[in-house]
C-alpha cells in the first residue's frame, strides 16, 4: 500500500515538474565569461542598453495603434491595456496624458534632457498614477525574461587565497552593474569602437564607474596580477542574466515616505554592515558596506517614489543628485553612479504645497509634472466599473442594464466644468466629449469646450468612491439579487453626507443636483428602451416604414401613389408622413429637406448595390419605432400596470415586452419587471414625451 501511495505521489510530483519551461530556465540563469559576454554585446548591443532605453523599447514592444479623436490624432499604447495580465491594471481614457509620458521617456532614451529629471505622475486621489507605475515596474520586470528585454550583470569568483574573499568565495556586483563598466573608463569607448561591439541600429554607449566595493576589489586585484587586467578578467569574473524583480528587490525599487521623525536617508542609499565590519576589519571597508537602499537596488531599472513630496528635504538632496547626476551618496564612500528610471507620483494637494515652498524650487526645476486627471468620456469610464463588476466576477446577483453606466455617467459629471457658451446642458457637454452627434454641434466645439476649460478633469469624484457604493448596493439584502441603478445612485447620494474629500457644503449641494441630472437621463434611456420592447414587431415596422418610402417617394417626383387596399391613385398621404416625422422633430420648414434625404439615402445605397432596410438609417428607425409605440401603447393599457388589476389579455402583452427586455437588453425577469413598473408609472403621471 504504502508503495502505490509513493508510486502516486510521485506520478502527481512529476506532472508538475512537467510544467516547469527547462530551456527557459536555462536562459534566465546562463552564466559565462567576461569574453562570452563580449560576443553577446557584439551579436546584440542592446543588451547594453540604459535604464530609460530599455523602459521605453519595453512600451514600444507591445505596438501601439493611432486615432483621430476631434480632428486630433492620438497614438494608443497597447501595454496600457495590460492585456499580459488579463487587463487587471488596464488603464482607460487616459491615451494623451500616456502620449506624454511616452515622449518623455523617448525623449529621455535619445538623452535630450528628461533623463536628467524626475518624472513625476500629478493628479486627484484615484487618477490611475500608482496603476501606471506599477504596470511600468511589471513591464520592465517581464521585458527582462524576454530575449529582447535581456541584460547582464557580474560577479566576482575565485577569491579565495587573494585576502578579498571574506566568507565567501563569490562577490555579486552589489549594485547589478553592466559588465562593460569592467572596462576602465579612460580606454572603454576606444575599446567598443575597436572591437566593433555597435552596429547600425544602435551604438553602444557605457556611462558612469564601478560602485565602491567593485572598486575595491579591482584596484587589489590589478595590485596582485601586477596590472594584468586580462588575466583579472579571465579568472575572477563571471557574467550571469540579470532578471528585474521587484519582489527580489533586483532592479524594482519603491519608496513610501513615513512620518518625518522616522525617516533614514540610508533607505535610499544603504547602509554599513556592523556584522561585517569584524569579518572585513573597517567600516571604511566597503564590502562592509550593504548597497540595500532603494536607490541601489534599483540599479539598471526603474525606482518608484510614492507621494515624492512628503519627502524630508535631506531625502530631496538625494532625489536631486540622483536625477540630476545620476549618482547617489553612500555614507562613508564616495558618489556612486546609478542607471534607473526614476519615477514620483503625488496628489493635488501636496504638489500645492510645493508650489507654495520656496525651498522646493530645485525640486521644480527638476521634474518633468505629467497630469493624470480623472476620465471625461463616459465610455471609459463604464469600462473601469465593468472591470471590476461583470456578471464573470459577481456571480450572485444580477447587474441589471445601466447601473453601472449611470455610476460612471455621476461621476464624470462631477469632473465637468459648465459650460459657458454654446447653450449646452451639462449631460450634453457629457455626450459631444463621449462622441455622440447632437444637432448643430461639431468637433470644432468639443475642441473649444475643451480649451475654455481650466481645471477639467483634475476636481471630481474618485472611481474609488463610486467602486465603494456599488460594492454597498451589491451586499444589500434588497433588490430579489439583482441590484438597479436606483440603488447605486441611492447610496452615492447616501455617501455624500460623510464623503471625506467634499470640503465644503456649495460642493456636496452640486454633487446631489447632478444625481437628479443622471435620473432624467436614465429616465429617457428606459423610456426608450421600453419603447423599443414594444414596438419591437419587425414585421410592423416593415409595413411602416414600406408605408412611408411610398409616400415620400410619390411626393419628391411629385406622383400619385396607390392605395394599397383599394387600388385606387391617390395623393401621398401627408398626415401619415407627419405623424413619423414628428417624432424625431422634423419641423414643418425642414419636411422637403428630411423626405429628400431619405431618398438620397436610399439611392446611394442601391448605387452600391446595397439594400434598403427600415434599420439601416439610425433616425429613421427611431422616428418609425416612436409611431408604432405611439400606435400600440394604448392596446397594450402600460399605465394599467401601476394598477393592481391587470387583465389576462394584457398581461399577455406585458409579458412579450419583458420577454423582448430580456433578450434584447440584458434584463433578468426581476429587472425587467422594475423597469416596467418604473416606465408605467411615468406613463401614469403623464410624462412620457408624446
Amino acid at each position: 500500500m504504502a508503495e502505490t501511495a509513493t508510486s502516486k505521489t510521485s506520478g502527481m510530483t512529476e506532472r508538475i515538474a512537467a510544467m516547469q519551461d527547462f530551456k527557459l530556465y536555462r536562459e534566465l540563469t546562463w552564466e559565462g565569461s567576461f569574453e562570452e559576454y563580449l560576443q553577446i554585446v557584439r551579436e546584440r548591443p542592446t543588451v547594453t542598453r540604459n535604464a530609460y532605453q530599455r523602459l521605453y523599447d519595453m512600451i514600444i514592444s507591445y505596438g501601439s495603434e493611432e486615432y483621430i479623436d476631434n480632428k486630433k490624432k492620438l497614438v494608443r499604447y497597447n501595454f496600457f491595456k495590460d492585456e499580459q495580465n488579463g487587463g487587471a491594471n488596464a488603464i482607460f481614457g487616459l491615451d494623451i496624458p500616456l502620449m506624454r509620458l511616452v515622449h518623455v521617456l523617448k525623449a529621455a532614451s535619445e538623452g535630450y534632457g528628461p533623463e536628467k529629471r524626475v518624472i513625476l505622475l500629478h493628479g486627484p486621489v484615484g487618477s490611475s498614477k500608482s496603476t501606471i507605475a506599477r504596470l511600468l515596474k511589471q513591464g520592465a520586470e517581464l521585458y527582462s525574461r524576454t530575449p529582447n528585454g535581456s541584460l547582464y550583470t557580474f560577479d566576482w569568483v575565485n577569491l579565495g587565497g587573494t585576502g578579498l574573499a571574506g566568507e565567501s568565495d563569490r562577490f555579486p556586483s552589489p549594485m547589478n552593474e553592466e559588465p562593460l563598466r569592467l572596462i576602465p573608463s579612460e580606454w572603454r569607448g576606444k575599446a567598443i569602437d575597436e572591437l566593433a561591439l555597435s552596429n547600425e541600429k544602435y551604438r553602444v554607449r557605457v556611462e558612469g564607474d564601478l560602485d565602491p566595493a567593485s572598486r575595491f576589489i579591482m584596484k587589489h586585484l590589478m595590485i596582485k596580477y601586477e596590472g594584468d587586467w586580462a588575466k583579472l578578467m579571465a579568472n575572477h569574473i563571471r557574467v550571469r542574466r540579470m532578471v528585474l524583480s521587484e519582489k527580489d528587490r533586483v532592479g524594482i525599487g519603491t519608496f513610501q515616505p513615513k512620518d518625518e521623525k522616522n525617516q533614514d536617508s540610508t533607505e535610499l542609499t544603504g547602509d554599513i554592515n556592523y556584522r561585517k565590519i569584524a569579518e572585513y576589519g573597517s567600516d571604511s571597508d566597503p564590502r562592509a558596506f550593504n548597497f540595500d537602499g532603494e536607490f541601489n537596488i534599483a540599479n539598471r531599472g526603474i525606482v518608484e517614489f510614492i507621494e515624492v513630496l512628503k519627502l524630508d528635504v535631506a531625502f530631496l538632496y538625494d532625489l536631486l543628485g540622483a536625477s540630476q547626476e545620476h549618482k547617489i551618496k553612500p555614507k562613508k564612500f564616495a558618489q556612486t553612479d546609478i542607471d534607473e528610471v526614476i519615477l514620483g507620483h503625488t496628489n493635488e494637494a501636496e504638489y500645492t504645497k510645493l508650489l507654495n515652498n520656496a525651498f522646493m524650487e530645485a525640486l521644480r526645476d527638476r521634474t518633468i509634472k505629467i497630469d493624470i486627471p480623472y476620465i471625461t468620456k463616459l465610455h471609459e469610464e463604464i469600462r473601469i466599473y465593468q472591470k471590476d463588476f461583470n456578471a464573470q466576477k459577481i456571480k450572485l446577483r444580477h447587474i441589471a442594464p445601466h447601473t453601472l453606466e449611470v455610476a460612471a455617467m455621476w461621476a464624470v459629471l462631477t469632473r465637468l466644468e459648465d459650460p459657458k457658451k454654446h447653450n449646452l446642458s451639462l449631460v450634453q457637454k457629457m455626450k459631444l466629449y463621449d462622441g455622440k452627434v447632437l444637432p448643430g454641434y461639431t468637433q470644432d466645439t468639443v475642441k473649444e469646450l475643451r480649451k475654455e476649460t481650466k481645471r477639467e478633469g483634475m476636481e471630481g469624484s474618485s472611481p474609488r468612491y463610486v467602486q465603494d457604493k456599488i460594492s454597498n448596493a451589491l451586499v444589500n439584502e434588497s433588490g430579489e439579487g439583482t441590484i438597479n441603478p436606483f440603488m447605486v445612485l441611492n447610496e452615492l447620494e447616501k455617501g455624500l453626507r460623510h464623503h471625506s474629500l467634499i470640503t465644503n457644503d456649495e460642493m456636496r449641494k452640486r454633487y446631489t443636483e447632478i444625481i437628479g441630472l443622471v435620473k432624467r437621463e436614465y429616465e429617457e434611456i428606459v423610456k426608450n428602451e421600453v419603447q423599443r420592447a414594444i414596438s419591437a414587431d419587425e414585421d410592423a415596422i416593415a409595413k411602416l416604414c414600406a408605408n412611408y418610402i411610398d409616400n415620400i417617394k410619390a411626393f419628391t417626383l411629385k406622383e400619385r401613389v396607390k392605395n394599397r387596399y383599394t387600388g385606387q391613385d391617390e395623393e401621398p398621404d401627408e398626415r401619415l408622413m407627419r405623424s413619423i416625422e414628428e417624432k424625431i422633430e422634423i419641423p414643418e420648414n425642414r419636411k422637403d429637406d428630411f423626405r429628400r434625404e431619405i431618398m438620397n439615402f436610399i439611392g446611394a445605397l442601391a448605387v452600391d448595390g446595397k439594400r434598403f432596410e427600415w434599420m439601416t438609417n439610425d433616425r429613421l428607425r427611431r422616428a418609425l419605432e416612436l409611431k408604432l409605440f405611439e400606435d400600440q401603447k394604448d392596446s397594450i393599457k402600460l399605465k394599467t400596470l401601476v394598477s393592481a388589476v391587470v387583465d389576462k389579455d394584457t398581461q399577455e402583452k406585458i409579458d412579450i415586452i419583458k420577454s423582448r427586455l430580456m433578450k434584447n437588453f440584458g434584463y433578468n425577469e426581476v429587472s425587467a419587471t422594475d423597469v416596467l413598473n418604473y416606465v408605467a408609472s411615468i406613463f401614469a403621471r403623464g410624462d412620457s414625451k408624446e
